[in-house]
């Protein structure tokens, strides 16, 4: 399978027992860099994290890990200003130790892998990266909760029809209404703390399935990066994407809510109904009938509801 245009096995954090170069059309599908690199900021902390780990244990000496956490840095404001250069790497942690060596050597810059598996390299790194982008959503769905309660509050003397299977059924409040909404967003946040509390452990130090040999300090590790702990078994460690899929169902269900919210409004805001007038800024219109004030914000919220969806069946 090897030619002279194969990828040069010894660039390879795995490439040790291979004689042969791999086929270039396999080096091409095995790579994941154009999805993975976005977690070039994680796999940097890990690593710092890592290094203070190695020169705890005696693993390396305070001058190469001096040497270590500044080639580190480089490396991290390389990615930060958009100088990094990929050169056909494999994935980020590849990248990320390449280009670590190309700055300090590669026999300090090597150290750095010692004990290391890309097994709990990878389970860290996902760790750290939803957890970062978790704090991002419910920040957001928190001041949205917030809106709403507030519009609810300084809008509480409007009254509205409330329906079932679209008749007219009750008055209610639109107060009422908003907060029917506020609860559901509320609720989904509690949903995402327990999300949050169970990937927040730590599985680096786990090796590649059996543990790491080195004495690692695993509790350290966890205290740095701002895990609750360590994961409790080094084989549930690395295969553990539990969490991940507990997420993406959160996220179908949260676009769920906003799908329904949408939908409602879509519906008052139509001339049939006319509770509710949608802002021109949200709005697009007609090129044959000009007459037309569509409101595809909230169409799109509802299109877009569907990706999310179809991202718990992948």
């Amino acid at each position: 399978m090897g030619d002279s245009s194969s990828s040069n096995m010894g660039e390879k954090l795995w490439g040790g027992r291979f004689s042969e170069g791999l086929n270039p059309v396999m080096d091409v599908f095995n790579r994941s860099i154009t999805f993975d690199k976005q977690l070039w900021d994680v796999d940097i902390k890990g690593s710092t994290a890592y290094v203070k780990a190695l020169e705890k244990c005696g693993l390396v000496t305070s001058e190469e890990s001096a040497k270590l956490f500044l080639g580190l840095s480089q490396v991290s404001d390389e990615w930060a200003s958009n100088t990094f250069e990929i050169k056909g790497d494999e994935d980020i942690h590849s990248a990320n130790e390449r280009r670590l060596k190309e700055i300090i050597g590669n026999e300090i810059g090597g150290k750095l892998h010692v004990g290391r598996s890309r097994n709990d390299q990878v389970a860290t790194d996902v760790r750290l990266w939803l957890r970062e982008q978790s704090a991002v959503l419910k920040s957001l769905l928190i001041s949205f909760t917030k809106i709403c309660c507030e519009r609810a509050q300084s809008e509480i003397d409007i009254l509205m029809p409330g329906y079932t299977h679209l008749q007219r059924a009750q008055a209610i409040r639109w107060s009422h209404w908003l907060l029917s909404y506020a609860w559901y967003f509320h609720n989904d946040v509690d949903k995402l703390d327990d999300i949050i509390s169970r990937m927040n452990v730590c599985p680096l130090g786990s090796g590649a399935l059996a543990g790491n040999p080195f004495n690692i300090d695993r509790d350290f590790l966890a205290k740095e990066l701002g895990f609750s702990g360590c994961t409790p078994n080094s084989l549930l460690a690395v295969s553990d994407r539990d969490f991940v899929a507990e997420f993406l169902f959160w996220g179908a269900l949260v676009a769920t809510h906003f799908s329904k919210w949408a939908e409602d409004l879509l519906l008052y805001s139509t001339k049939e109904f006319g509770f509710v007038t949608i802002a021109d800024a949200f709005c697009t219109g007609s090129s044959l009938m000009p007459q037309k004030k569509n409101a595809d914000s909230l169409e799109l919220i509802r299109g877009k509801s569907g990706r999310l969806i179809g991202n718990v069946q992948v």
